[in-house]
């Protein structure tokens, strides 16, 4: 295996594309190795570097199937769901408090009640 082509920041050839790119076409990489690689040249660290893969290579995006969809709503909802009081929070827990905030700072919500 021989060493990646580099290309500039905004200098690659036609025919490549990152992961987002492919993605906006509806496309994925599909098991294909990196073809090239982009560099974007900074001042005091090394260089952002993307991964380029072939746009003719690429496959289709596989469709959400009604399990998927399924199995989202469910991880979902599981991050929506206070473990201490086991209401839907209607919104997403952080992971820092681990709980809802009325639950996470109940001499606050004691005082406003």
């Amino acid at each position: 295996m021989g060493a990646l082509p580099v290309y500039r920041w905004r200098l690659a050839p036609d025919g490549y594309a990152t992961r987002r790119q492919l993605r906006t076409l509806g496309l994925r990489p599909g098991g294909q190795e990196v073809a090239a690689q982009l560099e974007r040249p900074r001042r005091r660290r090394g260089p952002l570097v993307a991964y380029l893969y072939r746009i003719e290579d690429a496959k289709p995006v596989r469709p959400m199937t009604p399990a998927r969809w399924a199995a989202l709503a469910k991880a979902n909802r599981a991050r929506r769901t206070c473990p201490q009081c086991h209401t839907d929070a209607g919104y997403v827990i952080p992971t820092s408090l681990g709980t809802c905030v009325p639950c996470a700072s109940p001499s606050t919500s004691a005082r406003s009640a």
